[in-house]
């Protein structure tokens, strides 16, 4: 979502990008991501402890060993049904269900953008402004690998968030929609999707963006990191209220 909203910034409030859009509001927004994350799994750490039990060895049948059973704390057990569906449904809201949907408008809003940028791109060829021409085309092409990999997670994710919505109902009015089997092997396999899913990002911005692939090879080859003017090239056009405006030695449309 922070990446979804930031190329949404950068395409349609340029001049707001400039301000809010920086390395500091960027390390700020990764610390906040980690700590509601952090947060919102809490309780499943606090959940829970060891209890230490006699067990036969499974390999010297005369010996026994000590292993442990996770057991749940008195706080959990005596609303277990309440705390989980409390856990659950506070999940599926805010971890799937919103952040999903406001990622399919962010994607809408993303491609709506690159369609009125792909007509600004014939209009500046048109009047044989090609250096502007080239920096919409990066854009767009920019825009379109974060849309590639907001679409693959969302493929990923609403499986998933079906899933623990059919589970939840179950749970909670007692209905019975999908068997404990069935249901534990749809669960095993989204979830083997969403970590394949992962790595297939890494191959999306190598393929798509120059930039990504130049800053990943000098990370390796010790070379020094490129000067901010050769980022340039991929950055937006500066726009606002359906105006565009460059700098340098180019006029103002």
């Amino acid at each position: 979502m922070a990446l979804a909203i930031q190329r949404y910034i950068y395409v349609c409030h340029s001049f707001k990008a400039r301000t809010w859009c920086t390395i500091e509001n960027v390390i700020r927004g990764t610390v906040l991501i980690y700590i509601l994350a952090f947060l919102s799994q809490l309780c499943r750490f606090l959940e829970e402890y060891p209890v230490p039990v006699t067990l036969p060895s499974a390999v010297h049948p005369n010996k026994t060993i000590v292993g442990c059973v996770m057991q749940m704390h008195l706080w959990a057990e005596a609303s277990q049904n309440i705390y989980y569906n409390v856990y659950y449904w506070f999940r599926v809201i805010f971890i799937h269900l919103v952040p999903c949907i406001s990622l399919v408008v962010m994607n809408a809003l993303l491609i709506y953008a690159m369609r009125v940028a792909q007509r600004r791109r014939k209009l500046l060829l048109r009047q044989n402004k090609k250096s502007e021409s080239k920096k919409l085309k990066d854009s767009n092409c920019t825009t379109l690998m974060l849309v590639l990999v907001v679409g693959l997670f969302l493929l990923v994710e609403f499986p998933l968030g079906i899933l623990m919505i059919i589970m939840i109902i179950q749970n909670t009015f007692n209905i019975h929609i999908l068997e404990p089997g069935a249901f534990s092997t749809l669960s095993l396999f989204s979830n083997l999707f969403i970590l394949l899913s992962y790595p297939l990002n890494f191959f999306i911005y190598c393929g798509m963006s120059k930039q990504f692939r130049e800053t990943f090879k000098r990370l390796f080859t010790g070379d020094s990191m490129p000067m901010e003017r050769e980022y340039s090239q991929y950055m937006t056009l500066p726009t606002e209220n359906g105006r565009t405006a460059v700098t340098g030695d180019e006029t103002a449309l």
